[in-house]
């Protein structure tokens, strides 16, 4: 089981993306800290994507590429690295199968968020962090997720809005996507901060985000909420 991995480091800490499984990452205090962790993510990213319980194989983990950010806080997930092989043109084929993993991640974020039995309660100690206050209940975290349709579509050009719910607003992204002819070219588009995007890191973003925002929920809404069944649909280990 060949892990393709992406690190994005500084003196702070690491983030280490899985490249051949979209949106899977683990973090740590150095890139072999964090690669420890890529069993147990790797065996509920398969488990959530594809019914598999774990893995056939042990996890080898290559490194494939590498970046420093000194300026971003990478210990809270501050990221702008775009992959090399999210700069290559995609199929149809890739396409569609990254739009369904994007699309049934927000699905899931919604079952898991409407499992929570008070989702204004903090389950999440509120802290600051570099772009402010970070979400600490259940509605923040779903509110934050939603409202990142805009701003990732927006980096590549397409106008998207947020709301009613999470899915709704990216299958309507989605939507409005499609209309552009060129779009399956996959152009880089310098964003803000002058971040590189494109559509494969959109879509990839899309679910680690959701990924790393769920994890924080479910674990602790289970810690806050000991006697509720929290819908563990991403197949998250417990710590």
């Amino acid at each position: 089981m060949l892990v393709k991995a992406v690190c994005e480091y500084n003196d702070e800490g690491c983030i280490v993306y899985a490249e051949n499984f979209p949106g899977a990452f683990v973090r740590g205090r150095n890139y072999k800290n964090a690669v420890a962790k890529f069993s147990k993510e790797i065996e509920s990213w398969l488990d959530w994507a594809n019914g598999e319980a774990k893995p056939d194989e042990p996890v080898e983990v290559v490194l494939v590429q590498e970046k420093e950010n000194p300026g971003l806080k990478i210990c809270d997930a501050d990221s702008d690295v775009i992959f090399d092989s999210e700069k290559e043109p995609l199929t149809r084929e890739e396409y569609n199968k990254l739009k369904v993993l994007a699309l049934r991640s927000a699905m899931d974020f919604e079952r898991m968020y409407d499992s929570v039995p008070d989702k204004n309660v903090n389950i999440v100690p509120p802290r600051e962090t570099f772009y402010g206050k970070i979400p600490s209940t259940a509605k923040e975290m779903y509110d934050h997720c939603m409202n990142i349709t805009e701003y990732y579509f927006g980096e590549i050009g397409v106008e998207a809005e947020n709301g009613p719910d999470i899915l709704s607003c990216r299958a309507a992204g989605f939507e409005k996507l499609e209309q552009q002819p060129d779009f399956l070219e996959n152009m880089v588009f310098e964003g803000s901060y002058d971040e590189e995007w494109s559509l494969r890191k959109v879509l990839r973003r899309f679910i680690w985000h959701d990924r790393i925002h769920a994890k924080a929920m479910y674990r602790r809404a289970y810690e806050a909420f000991w006697d509720a069944e929290i819908d563990n649909v991403f197949c998250f280990k417990r710590k």
